[in-house]
Parts: structure tokens; C-alpha cells; sequence
């Protein structure tokens, strides 16, 4: 694909990244916009995030045959249009109205998988209907024992989700402080039970997992090389690496500076998931670099969806690719399988961390709607 076919549209809204968020906040309640965007207590992991994507520079090469580039990737042998994949996100029916169902519909119709989580609403199979032909992925919080994530595997398989993912970072819930100065509480979690059976969710289950159930099975959240190690011993398909955005753990490594340890653990032995801060093509370009498989995107993914439900996602999408595209020919890669550690260095950064410091415009240029 040529990145030339994506040329500004004077007259067309939503044209930048930043327009997305703008629109998303405008739109949005304070209560929401802070469950949205905020993390844990200090919000230390948050703000690490940025920075440690913020500290690595590219190492572009140049004279090469960039007039045509491919953007296109595959996961799980399966074809997707960007390297990049819908997280799963708690309380989407707070976004938008119509939930995780309206993600699916623009998932499916820009041509990347979405993950659906187990505390969103519609519930999976309707989720799965309204992706039609769409890859989707179910994302479960283990709220039970055996039988409780056997039944959630069952449904999954029936409803045509092509892999089962553990979340395995929330053995506790954490103190969001921006929510807790509201005095805001989701109400899904409010309503929530079985928070024991999650903390004491252990590497025994897994192996039972892998005995039992033959769908592809994914862990979300790992951070060390060592658990991700010991998940490829237990023949786990895909480690996920996450911080869960900076909302669980505070004081933790921004997610791209755990990529390289877990990649090397790993040593081809699973695939390879990263999430956590990513708002930017050239965040994805660095982490396919650094070794990840897929990329998931799931704040900036709420801000279309926020901004005008599936239409504005897919556009958001279209700005993304067309953000991949131009830095994939200058960076001198023909595609994304072109990209390897030689591409990245350390380097300093630049831009004071915070919410939104990945949109340093948001505030300058309001969007002008068409």
C-alpha cells in the first residue's frame, strides 16, 4: 500500500490523532473521561509508559525502495491490516451506548481482530454477531473456579472466538484515585463478586488450561522475563505484555521497556502481545522492531469510539495507518516483517509526561468539524 493514498482531506473531519481525544472529552462526562484516562495512585506506571516510549529514537535508513509499502501482518496464521489489535476494555457501554458492539463493527470492517472483555457489554455472542466475519478474541477476568472459566471457553469456542485470554495482573483491584475523588465507582465493579478466586488463579490452572482446552490460549499482563519464561514451559500460544495501562500496579516499568526481556525469555517459543501507553504509529513501529507480534491499542481506540461511535473509529484507524505508513518509508522498510532492533536506539526524551502528552497539539489546534 502506498502511503501517497492517504493524503490530507481538507473539508474532512477528524484529520489528526488529537482531534479523536478532543472530541472524546468534549463528549464524555469528567467521571468517565478520568476512569478513562487515569491510573493507579501516583499514576507513577501511567506516566512511564509515555516516557519509556518517548526514550527511543528510530535509526532510519535511507536509499531504499520505499515507493510502495506494506503495512499488513499476520497473527495466529490469520491476515489483519495493521499489525495492531482492539484491547479488551472494561465498561465500553459507558463510551458508547451500543458498547462493545459498535468496537466490533469497526474492528471488522477496517480488518483487525478485537479483543472482547468479560466485564463489557453486549455480552460475547452478541458482541460476536455484530463482528459478523470479524476475528474477535474473548478476554476473561476469572471471577470463579474450573467450571466457571471452562463455561467461558465453551461460550467462546460456540461463538466463533478464535483464542481465550487470561487477564493475570488483577489479583487485586487498585486505588484509582482520580475515580476515588469523585467518588465514582463503575458500576459493573460495584456489582462484582468472586475477586478470591482471581487472586488465587495460579500457574496449576494454567496447566490445566493447556490440558484440556485446545483454543489458543493467551496471558495478559505479564511484566518479567521469568513468568513469561514459565509460560512457554506450560505451552501458553501468546504472552501479552501489559502494565494494564498504568491502572493496577503503580511504580511499575513503562510496558515497552519490559518488551526486550520478554522477547528474549520467550526465544520463539509463543507469540508475543504488548499494550500500554501506545498512541502513535511510530509506538507501534517500535514495538514490532523490538519484537512484539501485535500491538494492542486501547485508550486511543476510545477516543473514536467516544468521538462518533464506528464511523470515527475506523477513521481514527485510517489516521493510524496512515501514521504506520509514513513512517515505515522513512524509517527505509518496504514492510513491518523489514523491522528489527537495528531500527531503535536509546535516546532521550523530550515531551513532559502526562495524560495526554502524546497529543501535544490537543490543546493549540481545536478540531475544526467538517
Amino acid at each position: 500500500m502506498s502511503s501517497s493514498n492517504h493524503l490530507v482531506d481538507p473539508q474532512g473531519d477528524f484529520q489528526a490523532l488529537h482531534e479523536f481525544a478532543e472530541a472524546a472529552k468534549n463528549k464524555l462526562s469528567g467521571d468517565i473521561w478520568d476512569y478513562l484516562n487515569g491510573g493507579t495512585e501516583t499514576e507513577t506506571t501511567l506516566l512511564r509508559n509515555r516516557v519509556a516510549l518517548d526514550s527511543i529514537a528510530f535509526r532510519p535508513r535511507v536509499l531504499r525502495d520505499v515507493s510502495t509499502v506494506d503495512m499488513t501482518h499476520t497473527f495466529l496464521g490469520q491476515p489483519m491490516r495493521l499489525p495492531i489489535m482492539l484491547a479488551p476494555v472494561g465498561g465500553l457501554e459507558s463510551i458508547h451506548p451500543a458498547g462493545c458492539a459498535e468496537a466490533a463493527r469497526a474492528s471488522s470492517e477496517f480488518g483487525i481482530p478485537i479483543m472482547v472483555s468479560s466485564v463489557t457489554t453486549p455480552n460475547m455472542e452478541d458482541t460476536a454477531k455484530a463482528a459478523g466475519s470479524g476475528r474477535r478474541i474473548f478476554q476473561l477476568y476469572v471471577r470463579g473456579g474450573d467450571d466457571f472459566v471452562d463455561e467461558y471457553v465453551q461460550r467462546a469456542i460456540n461463538a466463533g472466538y478464535e483464542a481465550f485470554c487470561i487477564t493475570v495482573d488483577s489479583q487485586a483491584y487498585s486505588r484509582r484515585e482520580r475515580d476515588i475523588s469523585r467518588r465514582y465507582a463503575k458500576p459493573w465493579r460495584s456489582a462484582a463478586t468472586g475477586h478470591a478466586a482471581q487472586a488465587a488463579f495460579n500457574w496449576d490452572n494454567i496447566k490445566r488450561f493447556k490440558d484440556k482446552h485446545s483454543i489458543p490460549l493467551i496471558l495478559k499482563g505479564i511484566a518479567t522475563g521469568e513468568d513469561a519464561a514459565m509460560a512457554c514451559e506450560l505451552g501458553v500460544d501468546v504472552v501479552y505484555v501489559s502494565n494494564h495501562g498504568g491502572r493496577q500496579l503503580d511504580h511499575g516499568r513503562g510496558s515497552i521497556d519490559l518488551l526486550p526481556e520478554v522477547v528474549d525469555a520467550i526465544a520463539g517459543r509463543a507469540k508475543v502481545i504488548v499494550d500500554s501507553g501506545f498512541c502513535r504509529g511510530t509506538d507501534i513501529l517500535k514495538a514490532m522492531a523490538l519484537g512484539a507480534d501485535a500491538v494492542s491499542i486501547g485508550r486511543l481506540y476510545c477516543y473514536g469510539l467516544a468521538a462518533g461511535g464506528a464511523p470515527a473509529l475506523v477513521k481514527l484507524l485510517e489516521v493510524l495507518e496512515h501514521e504506520i505508513g509514513i513512517a515505515l518509508a522513512l524509517l527505509g522498510c518496504q514492510s513491518i516483517a523489514e523491522l528489527n532492533r537495528s531500527h531503535v536506539m536509546p535516546s532521550a526524551a523530550v515531551m513532559r509526561p502526562h495524560l495526554n502528552s502524546a497529543f501535544p497539539l490537543m490543546d493549540v489546534y481545536p478540531r475544526i468539524a467538517a
